[in-house]
C-alpha cells in the first residue's frame, strides 16, 4: 500500500517524508495579508461597478444626474415661490428682472428673491416651474421604466422558460402589439384613460397625481414592455439549457424558484441595460405628450407643456423655450450616457 504513494522517477512532486516540521517556517503576517488580497472574491455586480467607475462619460453622467436630483429636491425648499403662485404685476419678466412692486420693496430694504429664469405670461416664477417640470419628467420616466421592467420580466420569463405552444402564443401577442403604431395608441389610450380615471381615483390618494400622470403610467405599462419581454425571453432560451438549470429540475425545484434564483440573476446585465435605456425614452415620450396637451394636468408643469406654452412668445421671450428644452436634452443625454456605460460595464463582450 505504501508503494502506491511513492514519487514517480521524473515527477516534480516533493517527497514530504524526507522533511520534518523544523524544516518549515510559519508564514508572516504580511504574507498572510497578501494571500487574503490575492484570494479576494468578487461578484458580477461588483465587477460591473468597477468597470463602470473607469468610464469617464458614465461617471460624468452620474454626476449630472446627482446634481439635478439635488436641485430638484432642495430648490423648492429654498425658493419662496410655488409653481402655481401668480404674482400681480410680475408677468413677462426676463431672467433676474424685478417688477415695479418688487423694486419698491427693495428700495424699502426688504429682501426679494430674484426670478432666476424670469416669469411667464401669468406672473409665475419660471425657474420653479422648470424645476417641477424636471421632477415630473424624472418621476414619470423612472416609474414607467419600473412598470415596464416588472411586466416585461414576468412575461418574458414565463414565455422563455415554458417554451413550446405557450411561447408560440405569447410571442404572437407580442408581435401583434409591435405591429400597432405606438404614438397613435399612446394618444388614444391617454385620451380614453383621462376620461375614465377621473371618477375612479376621485377622493383617493392618487387624485393628487392627476388623471393624466396615472394615464401615462398605464400607457407605458401597456405598450412598452414588449421590448423587455423579447430580450429576457431570448436570454432565458439560452440559459435554461445550462446544467445548473437541469440540476435544479432534477432535485424538484419549482418553476418559479428556478426562474427567480437560477435564471433571472444570469439575465441581470440585460435587465440593467434595458431599464437604464428605457428611462430617457419614457421621458421623451412624456415630454411629447405634454407638448401636444396630453401630459400632466394643469397647473402642474411639465417640461413638454412649458415648451408648448413658450411657442406663442418665442420671438420675444426665447429663453422660455430654451430653458425647458435644455433641461430635457440634459436629462436625456445624461441617462443615455449612463445607459451606454452600464452596457459596456455589465456586458463587456459588446465593447471588444
Amino acid at each position: 500500500m505504501k508503494d502506491n504513494f511513492k514519487k514517480a522517477p521524473f515527477s516534480a512532486q516533493i517527497d514530504l517524508s524526507k522533511f520534518s516540521m523544523q524544516d518549515f517556517e510559519k508564514a508572516t503576517d504580511e504574507e498572510k495579508r497578501q494571500q487574503d488580497v490575492m484570494g479576494e472574491s468578487t461578484t458580477f455586480f461588483k465587477d460591473g461597478m468597477r468597470r463602470l467607475r473607469k468610464n469617464p462619460l458614465a461617471m460624468l453622467a452620474i454626476g449630472i444626474l446627482i446634481a439635478l436630483i439635488i436641485v430638484i429636491i432642495f430648490a423648492p425648499l429654498v425658493i419662496p415661490y410655488g409653481y402655481a403662485d401668480i404674482m400681480k404685476g410680475s408677468a413677462n419678466l426676463h431672467p433676474f428682472e424685478y417688477s415695479a412692486s418688487e423694486l419698491k420693496q427693495i428700495a424699502k430694504g426688504e429682501s426679494v428673491f430674484p426670478h432666476i429664469f424670469g416669469t411667464d405670461s401669468l406672473g409665475r416664477d419660471y425657474f420653479i416651474r422648470v424645476i417641477y417640470g424636471a421632477r415630473v419628467s424624472l418621476v414619470v420616466g423612472i416609474f414607467a421604466s419600473i412598470l415596464v421592467l416588472m411586466i416585461g420580466m414576468l412575461y418574458g420569463s414565463i414565455s422563455g422558460y415554458l417554451g413550446g405552444r405557450v411561447d408560440l402564443v405569447m410571442m404572437r401577442i407580442v408581435d401583434i402589439i409591435y405591429s400597432l403604431p405606438d404614438m397613435l395608441l399612446i394618444i388614444l389610450l391617454a385620451v380614453v384613460l383621462n376620461e375614465t380615471l377621473g371618477s375612479i381615483i376621485k377622493g383617493t390618494i392618487f387624485a393628487k397625481l392627476g388623471t393624466n400622470m396615472i394615464a401615462l403610467f398605464i400607457v407605458f405599462g401597456l405598450l412598452y414592455w414588449v421590448g423587455m419581454a423579447r430580450l429576457i425571453r431570448g436570454q432565458i432560451l439560452t440559459i435554461k439549457q445550462n446544467e445548473y438549470v437541469l440540476a435544479a429540475k432534477c432535485i424538484g425545484t419549482s418553476t418559479s424558484r428556478t426562474i427567480l434564483k437560477h435564471i433571472l440573476p444570469n439575465c441581470l446585465s440585460v435587465i440593467i441595460i434595458t431599464t437604464a435605456l428605457q428611462i430617457p425614452s419614457a421621458i421623451f415620450t412624456e415630454s411629447y405628450l405634454s407638448f401636444v396637451g396630453l401630459g400632466v394636468s394643469a397647473p402642474m408643469p411639465s417640461l413638454g407643456s412649458l415648451a408648448n406654452e413658450a411657442r406663442s412668445g418665442m420671438m420675444t421671450y426665447p429663453e422660455r423655450l430654451l430653458f425647458p428644452a435644455f433641461a430635457i436634452c440634459l436629462i436625456v443625454l445624461a441617462l443615455n450616457l449612463l445607459g451606454d456605460g452600464l452596457r459596456d460595464a455589465f456586458d463587456p463582450k459588446l465593447s471588444r
